[in-house]
């Protein structure tokens, strides 16, 4: 009953230990200095993501003219669609 007793403190005592150690700390108010780098390093991460965009358009431009170019510019036809026939009522 003892060694019971004494897993279940020591379980207890592990449990509020991880709580407390998982705790959130507050975030220091940011002063003016602070927010201006902050500003600066989000537009410059902003333009960073705007030019990797534009890089990723011009090379599937690229990707899409070499595939008219090796699979002739008018492509395959897709074949028609033939109308569902209507189902038959019961």
């Amino acid at each position: 009953m003892r060694t019971a007793k004494s897993i279940v403190a020591g379980a207890l005592v592990f449990a509020l230990g991880a709580g407390m150690a998982q705790a959130k700390i507050p975030v220091a108010p940011m002063d003016d200095a602070a927010k201006a780098q902050a500003e600066e390093k989000k537009a410059k991460a902003a333009e960073g993501a705007k030019k990797a965009a534009e890089l990723l358009a011009k090379a599937q431009d690229r990707v899409v003219e070499r595939y008219k170019i090796e699979h002739g510019k008018g492509g395959k036809a897709a074949p028609e669609a033939k109308a569902a026939a209507p189902a038959a009522k019961k």
